[in-house]
């Protein structure tokens, strides 16, 4: 099973590592320096409020079709046929309370019709992950890799002519918007043709006892959906209602969110391809240990690399990668990408909980989340602006990855030895300290930058937190 999670993890990364960081700094960065910070802060606060009910666009229905699927493949015919009628009528419920709590908030009419744009991408994007979840349920994490990417790909050519082709003098923000709507709707269409291929019939059904049955299972997963899209988005649009100069500082906010969230790639492909594996060995009654051990440390060394490669030239990298407003957000970065490390360990360690079903605890772990992160932001906010929402973030993510953390070793008997514990303090401790040296050391940033991540991957290797051996293993197919 480790053999299968590395190979299908190669392939995913390799797909996403060429495509998204290409996105997100090629594309999506361009697109705030050209339209400027407060058009862009609108956009980006707009974006995150068409996430906050995104849930109602599937209810916890993908993660809980992944999860039977996985375990059930014989039910794919019959699940596909009502739960696409489904997503739809999902789609009117969520586009309608989206466009109620806009209006309670007091968007304008001209916010509210980027809005509509952007909840129309959120349903096409929902039922892309929906129908991914039977690809990835099925095992064809190749297909499911290649699918991740494919919006993506189809964005960066779009909007890539608008950028630089003829019309970019002419280029809003609300163009950017079409071109996702555009890219969206081509893959899943791809996606469906694909998944259809895969059940022996499909027919349009509304079935309601299956659709009551379904919702009753699925529904602790939307409530953690909902309340973890709270406390991970509502910052920047806590930011934007609060300040005078809210769409400013939520453009500001997103200079540096950008690379969290580009770093945030990496764990999130790591519990797609977790979630169906963690389900499967849990039902065959497998030790899911040696996996989680393995993830973990693996995960824990890439993220510790990017955190402080990051925090060490923060201000370098905002000076190359925006044109306004760098020195701000380079205060924000060094805060968030040390929230990532907390946020890999909700990756893993939350994505193992929800395969064994423990719903309820990860449930009020995230009320817990969501009510300290929105008090923490009511609070900081008004005095430290985005540095303060940047820190409630913090706070939030470390309690999160910690309780998580405590309550997968709890359900799943894994005792933490001192000596393994000590080996994770000194890695940390002698990779923080290795940067430092670098950073004083170095005649270029961005040498230094690779030497980070460089020293960082070898001080891993040589106290043994992720073996070379164990790696070369996996890789030629043995089982260690």
């Amino acid at each position: 099973m480790k053999r299968k999670f590395t190979t299908s993890l190669i392939l995913l990364l390799t797909l996403n590592l060429l495509v998204k960081p290409f996105w997100i700094f090629g594309i999506d960065r361009t697109v705030q320096n050209l339209v400027g910070a407060s058009e862009y802060g609108i956009y980006f606060a707009l974006f995150n409020f068409s996430i906050l009910f995104n849930i109602l666009l599937d209810f916890g229905l993908t993660n809980f079709n992944n999860r039977e699927i996985s375990r059930h493949a014989n039910l794919l015919s019959r699940y596909l046929s009502n739960m696409v009628t489904v997503k739809f009528l999902m789609g009117v419920v969520y586009a309608l309370v989206s466009i109620l709590f806009a209006l309670v908030v007091g968007y304008s009419k001209v916010q509210l019709l980027l809005l509509g744009v952007l909840a129309f991408n959120q349903f096409l994007s929902s039922l892309i992950l929906y129908l991914r979840s039977n690809i990835s349920g099925l095992q064809l994490f190749k297909t499911d890799s290649i699918l991740s990417v494919a919006d993506r790909v189809l964005m960066i050519g779009l909007c890539s002519f608008l950028l630089w082709g003829p019309f970019r003098e002419r280029f809003t923000i609300q163009w950017f918007a079409y071109a996702q709507t555009a890219a969206y709707a081509v893959t899943a269409l791809l996606a469906f043709l694909l998944v259809v291929r895969r059940t022996e019939f499909f027919k349009l059904r509304f079935d309601r006892a299956f659709i009551v049955s379904i919702v009753r299972q699925s529904y602790p997963f939307a409530i953690l959906v909902l309340l973890m899209s709270f406390y991970y988005r509502i910052d920047s649009v806590m930011l934007e209602r609060m300040l005078p100069d809210g769409a400013v500082q939520s453009g500001i906010y997103a200079q540096a969110f950008r690379l969290l969230d580009a770093a945030s790639m990496l764990p999130f492909l790591f519990s797609t391809l977790l979630l169906p594996l963690f389900s499967k060995m849990i039902k065959n009654n497998e030790d899911v240990r040696p996996l989680l051990g393995f993830a973990f440390r693996l995960l824990l060394t890439v993220a510790l690399a990017a955190s402080v490669a990051c925090v060490a030239y923060r201000n370098q990298i905002m000076d190359l990668l925006y044109h306004a407003h760098s020195a701000e957000s380079s205060a924000v970065l060094a805060i968030q990408m040390v929230s990532f490390v907390f946020i890999s360990f909700v990756y893993i360690f939350g994505t193992l909980l929800t395969a064994n079903g423990n719903l309820r605890h990860l449930n009020l772990i995230s009320i817990l989340g969501v009510s300290l992160n929105v008090l923490l932001n009511l609070i900081l906010i008004p005095r430290y602006t985005v540095v303060g929402a940047a820190f409630a973030s913090l706070a939030t993510q470390l309690t999160m990855g910690v309780l998580q953390s405590i309550l997968s070793c709890r359900v799943f008997s894994v005792k933490v030895s001192l000596k393994g514990a000590l080996q994770l303090a000194l890695f940390v401790l002698f990779s923080i300290g290795a940067s430092l040296i670098i950073v004083h050391k170095a005649n270029s940033w961005i040498l230094g930058f690779v030497i980070i991540i460089v020293s960082v991957a070898i001080i891993s290797f040589t106290m043994r937190v992720v073996r070379i051996k164990e790696i070369f293993l996996l890789l030629v197919g043995l089982e260690k």
